[in-house]
C-alpha cells in the first residue's frame, strides 16, 4: 500500500531498488536508532570520498547527485513501505550527513563535531527543520529537512573551527 492507502503497482525490481538504496543498504532496518545507524553510513561514505583524494568540487557534485537522487529513491521507498516518512528510509540521514561534512576542517574531531551536531539538528528539529518536515510532503519532504539539518551542522562546525583558529 502507497502512503494514501492504494495499491502500490511499482515493478518489482524498481520496488525493491528504491528499498535497498531509501534503507541505506539495510542500515535503517536496525531495530534502534535507524536514523543515527544512517547518517553512519553516511560518515563513512564521506571518509571514502576524503579518502579518494578528490576535489572539493567533485565532492560537492557527489553530495549533490546524492542529494537529487534522493527525492525519487525516498519516495519509492516510503511507497512501498507503505508510510510517508518511514523511519527505515535513511537514503535522507546518508545525504544530510554528507552535507555536514561539506567543507570540514582536517582533524577527526571536526568529523565527530560534524556528525554529533548533524544528529542534534535532525533529532532536535529547530525551526526551519520541524517546520519543513510537517509541511513538504513526498520525496522532497524526506529529504529536506535532512538536507537543511545537514546545512546547520555544516555552518555550526564552520563557526566552531574558526572561533578554534582552525577553519578551513
Amino acid at each position: 500500500m502507497t502512503p494514501d492507502r492504494t495499491p502500490d503497482r511499482t515493478p518489482a525490481w524498481p520496488r525493491r531498488l528504491a528499498l535497498v538504496l531509501g534503507t541505506g543498504f539495510g542500515a535503517g532496518r536496525v531495530p534502534h536508532a535507524p536514523g543515527t545507524a544512517g547518517s553512519v553510513v553516511g560518515l563513512g561514505l564521506g571518509l571514502g570520498l576524503a579518502a579518494a583524494a578528490l576535489d572539493a568540487a567533485a565532492v560537492a557534485a557527489i553530495t549533490a547527485a546524492i542529494c537529487v537522487a534522493g527525492v525519487p529513491i525516498c519516495a519509492g521507498a516510503a511507497r512501498a513501505l507503505g508510510d510517508p516518512d518511514p523511519p527505515a528510509v535513511v537514503w535522507d540521514e546518508i545525504a544530510g550527513m554528507l552535507v555536514a561534512l561539506l567543507a570540514v576542517p582536517s582533524g577527526w574531531y571536526w568529523w565527530v563535531a560534524a556528525f554529533v551536531l548533524f544528529r542534534a539538528f535532525d533529532v532536535l528539529k529547530p525551526w526551519p527543520i520541524g517546520w519543513l518536515e510537517r509541511r513538504v510532503r513526498g520525496g522532497a519532504g524526506i529529504m529536506l529537512d535532512d538536507l537543511v539539518a545537514g546545512a546547520f551542522a555544516c555552518a555550526a562546525v564552520q563557526a566552531l573551527a574558526r572561533l578554534a583558529g582552525g577553519g578551513s
